[in-house]
């Protein structure tokens, strides 16, 4: 069914969307009561715009004595409702309908089962006169509702249910009680939000001289703006003698033929859902700079990569790149010593394998488990796109390292840590409302236990690309071979000599290199060179090793702020999202464009 349409703003259906969307975004993060609530209001409003829309439900609503039930029988043309001293006498609701053809699930779901057919030709201006202009107030449902204030706990439950749900409100006050604070504390302030759809009737004004129902009608409106129900319309009128009804009649007769009521009421009822669902302090935007967003977000990342011993993995990373390169390039006689000294990076467990072979491992591994899921019937077609995150991950786990053995964060390391967090938290929740910047926080907490190991494996996983071997080790392994060989082929050829020499045997031609033998100069050059080559690549492992460990310093940096941004900001972001798109939905439900 198509709704009508305000002259200006969003529709009901969206305003009505908007609502429920908001109600289910507060879930769990506002009172459990103000979010049923809200929910209520929805179930309601979409049962109702669903129901009859050619019929206006009025009731009359007030406390004991106040004669809405004389008031009742004087609308509706005959004696409907019971009208006596004895209190109370309305003990049920009551409707009287003018032309009530499908009214019947209106009423059924107003559970108003007592009804009566009103005469629609009665138009009373005094007792029991009339002409035909009441046959205008086709598609009125008049309820008569019992005393708000009744003895009786049942009368007063059914007041509250139907002054829930009924289109238009009229309350019936008398001269002696008008300004009962029971009516306005409990009824008439709390509905300030629905004073278009509201009417004021000053019953009884016949028991006044016409001074004294002035002074009581200027009294009246004062208190009914201080209620903040100024606007609405007040009435005086005589039950008994039929003063004022026929404007009370008219009045209504203009609201049922405009058949605007039943919308108007459950936009006001929207609006104050909503209004319920935004504490005071939710109409403003939050504070939480950029600027100071990214000092917190630097602060955490400096925090936890102190807290992971960046520092330390760092230095290792400098003198592990030395240490190979001494292994790699350094004069063959004597890199055998260098082997027996412990390599920093494999002490932290970091780097274990070489890099191109970890590369070869990851392949071979990537390809066993591809083989391995497909055989799990179907599971990486029936994953969504969380799950095969989450695949990936374990599958990355699996294939680098375990933990590492970095020592463990001191007490003061992970106080700091936990500062850094807290402080995320409080930057992003400056300027939320109480429960929404308690949400905030709580997810920037929400998965600091897995801090621990998400860091250490970005640690692990970044620091393996520093045991990447440069190819210039290559060259000089191979030229340093060269130069042994050299210096290998002149111990031999002295070594022949000497044999020749020892045996008497003649001794052959031996070529010089100006006055050295040349056997001698392989021997003394060979080994030379090597002790050269050897000074001058650890002089280029110092510095390759130092240009390293900047590289490494920053990119675990930046891992380990990608490890901040996902677990701590990241819902934290989600979380400030959850807030925007709340409070977005809440100026949709209030009819804010």
């Amino acid at each position: 069914m198509k709704l009508l349409r305000r002259k200006e703003g969003p529709s009901l259906d969206s305003r009505l969307a908007a609502l429920r969307e908001a109600a289910d975004l507060a879930e769990g993060r506002l009172p459990e009561q103000v979010v049923s609530g809200a929910r209520a209001v929805a179930d309601r409003a979409g049962v109702r715009r669903e129901l009859s829309i050619e019929h206006t439900v009025a009731a009359l609503a007030g406390a004991t004595g106040s004669g809405k039930s004389s008031l009742y029988n004087a609308l509706a043309g005959q004696d409907l409702a019971d009208v006596g001293v004895t209190r109370p006498t309305t003990s049920a609701a009551q409707a009287a309908l003018w032309d009530g053809d499908g009214a019947g699930p209106l009423l059924d779901w107003l559970d108003v089962p007592k009804r009566h057919a009103a005469d629609g030709h009665a138009d009373h201006a005094g007792p029991r006169t009339g002409t035909d202009a009441g046959a205008d107030l086709s598609g009125l449902v008049l309820l008569d509702l019992p005393d708000h204030d009744s003895i009786r706990l049942s009368h007063r439950l059914e007041v509250d249910r139907l002054v829930e749900q009924v289109d238009l409100l009229i309350w019936v006050v008398d001269p002696q009680k008008y300004a009962d604070a029971a009516l306005h504390e409990r009824y008439l302030r709390p509905l300030a939000g629905h004073r278009d759809v509201m009417l004021v009737v000053l019953n009884q004004v016949d028991r006044l001289p016409v001074p004294a129902v002035e002074r009581c009608l200027a009294d009246l409106r004062r208190l009914l703006d201080e209620d903040g129900l100024a606007g609405v319309p007040v009435l005086a009128v005589s039950a008994r003698t039929g003063e004022g009804v026929r404007e009370l009649r008219s009045l209504l007769r203009e609201r049922v033929a405009e058949r605007a009521s039943w919308s108007a009421r459950l936009a006001a009822d929207i609006t104050a859902a909503a209004d319920h669902l935004a504490p005071p302090e939710a109409r403003g935007e939050p504070v939480a700079a950029t600027k100071r967003m990214q000092g917190a977000e630097r602060a955490l990342t400096g925090a936890l990569s102190t807290a992971a011993g960046v520092p330390l993995v760092v230095q290792a990373v400098a003198k592990g790149h030395r240490h190979r390169a001494v292994v790699a390039t350094g004069w063959p006689l004597t890199r055998w010593i260098r082997r027996l000294r412990p390599d920093p990076l494999r002490r932290l467990r970091i780097g274990g394998i070489p890099h191109d072979r970890l590369n070869g491992k990851r392949g071979r591994q990537d390809r066993k488990l591809d083989r391995q899921s497909t055989k799990l019937d179907g599971r990486d077609r029936t994953l969504d796109g969380a799950g095969r995150e989450r695949d990936r991950r374990d599958r990355e786990d699996r294939q680098i390292v375990g933990r590492t053995s970095v020592p463990a964060a001191s007490a003061v390391q992970r106080a700091q840590v936990e500062t850094a967090i807290r402080d995320v938290g409080e930057v992003a929740a400056a300027g939320l409302p109480g429960p929404w910047a308690a949400s905030v926080r709580e997810a920037g907490r929400s998965r600091a236990g897995e801090l621990t190991d998400a860091v250490d494996r970005a640690v692990a996983t970044t620091s393996a690309g520093a045991t990447r071997r440069p190819r210039w080790w290559r060259a000089v392994n191979v030229l340093q071979w060269l130069v042994f060989a050299t210096m290998l082929a002149g111990v031999l050829w002295l070594g022949g000599l000497f044999a020749m020499d020892y045996l008497r045997l003649p001794q052959p031609p031996l070529p010089t290199v100006g006055v050295v033998p040349w056997p001698t100069a392989l021997l003394v050059g060979g080994a030379l060179a090597g002790v050269v080559i050897a000074l001058l690549s650890r002089l280029a492992a110092w510095a390759g090793g130092r240009r390293r460990a900047r590289r490494t310093a920053k990119a675990l940096r930046a891992a380990i702020g990608q490890v901040g941004r996902e677990y701590v900001l990241g819902p934290v972001e989600t979380e400030l999202a959850v807030y925007a798109r709340f409070a977005e939905t809440l100026d949709l439900a209030r009819g804010r464009t």
